[in-house]
């Protein structure tokens, strides 16, 4: 960010191999719709310290400032079907948000909420965290156990069946493994 003169909030994506190398991807000079894991693991609000500098004050927060020792899982909640994985507008006739201490809902749904046809089909972001891996992964198992969108079709369904699979809960898997998983869910 220093050699390229780069202030504010932005995501720098790097691949892992099997090596323990990592290669870059791409530099997002925004904020991520994934932003909620980052500001669960380190504690730091990524909107409001974007909004400070972006008016002028300086950061708060040095590298050395930014410490991840816990574990934070995302699953987004789209109304689509997950049989196709295509959208599913419609009328919500229930919902109810999984709550408690480490769960975390950004959603603008509501019960009665109209989905319509024309937006991008994410309707919220479930975000969990934890001390460790294996506890992330049983709170987002109980919250997507919790949630609750009746009248439509979602993805949620989906979620669960990944939370369970073997190679995911075991954090063995690469770029394939929704290509390996997919046969499976179906």
């Amino acid at each position: 960010c220093n050699a390229v003169d780069y202030e504010n909030v932005g995501t720098v994506e790097f691949l892992l191999d099997e090596d323990g190398k990592f290669y870059f991807m791409e530099m997002n000079t925004r904020i991520q719709v994934e932003h909620p894991v980052t500001e669960m693991v380190t504690g730091i609000d990524l909107l409001q310290e974007q909004i400070r500098v972006a008016a002028g004050f300086p950061c708060q927060y040095d590298q050395s400032d930014v410490k991840i020792e816990s574990h934070a899982i995302e699953c987004r909640i789209n109304a689509e079907d997950p049989e196709r994985f295509t959208p599913s507008p419609g009328l919500i006739t229930g919902f109810h948000l999984p709550g408690g201490f480490g769960v975390r809902n950004d959603t603008f749904v509501y019960d009665h909420y109209r989905v319509v046809p024309f937006y991008d089909s994410m309707i919220g972001k479930l975000i969990v965290h934890a001390p460790t891996r294996d506890q992330a992964i049983r709170k987002m198992r109980q919250a997507l156990d919790e949630y609750v969108v009746d009248g439509i079709k979602t993805n949620i369904a989906f979620h669960r069946k990944v939370m369970a699979e073997p190679k995911f809960v075991a954090a063995d898997y690469d770029t394939h493994f929704l290509e390996e998983f997919l046969p499976k869910y179906e």
